[in-house]
């Protein structure tokens, strides 16, 4: 069970350390409440488990440039903020009615799922074979991985010393590391040679 923890913990971390740095670029952009952000990025690692429980049973791995097309989403989300920050200056959010909170956090999970296509393909073959007691072990280091994930972001934003830059320039640079990282994506998993076929 001890190797199952560890083997989980190296997953976790080397799949996701590009989320950190989302985390960090929601955390700083005051359009996000805090809950906002970490309901989200629970709501899409859940997601990203499911589809890799979902693919150890049927023992079918979605051919990487398909889950690439994901890329896509954070590009789409990127240029979206670009374009309110162009449109409102002063910083005002471009959702501001009842439904926002819906709609940020399923920002934040549309990110982490289109930014999970490496945690799919570590995830599935991990998944696989494996008795449901060590599965739910899996499931539940990756849960207490994702807390540790938000709540190291979250002190980043609020450091005494590295608080204060990053939640000036935070949101600003968002939108690029949302595009960065979905062009990433769209590079990683060959997706751009399929969009052109």
């Amino acid at each position: 069970m001890l190797a199952v923890l560890m083997v989980a913990v190296l997953a976790f971390a080397a799949t996701n350390i590009d989320d950190l740095f989302v985390l960090v670029g929601f955390f700083a952009d005051p359009a996000f409440r805090a809950r906002q952000v970490v309901l989200g990025q629970y709501l899409g690692i859940a997601a990203l488990i499911a589809a890799s429980l979902a693919g150890a049973l049927a023992t079918l791995m979605v051919p990487p440039a398909y889950i690439g097309l994901l890329g896509v989403l954070p590009i789409a989300i990127g240029i979206r903020k670009l374009w309110w920050a162009w449109r409102a200056p002063g910083g005002r959010d471009e959702e501001s009615h009842p439904a926002a909170g819906v709609h940020k956090i399923l920002a934040v999970a549309m990110v982490t799922i289109a930014s999970g296509g490496d945690n799919i393909g570590v995830s599935v073959p991990m998944f696989a074979h494996r008795p449901a007691l060590q599965q739910a072990v899996i499931v539940a280091v990756f849960a207490a991985m994702t807390a540790l994930w938000c709540c190291g972001a979250h002190y980043l934003v609020n450091h005494r010393a590295l608080g204060a830059p990053i939640r000036r320039h935070g949101h600003r640079l968002l939108p690029w590391i949302l595009i960065a990282i979905g062009l990433v994506i769209l590079h990683e998993n060959d997706t751009l040679g399929l969009i052109g076929a």
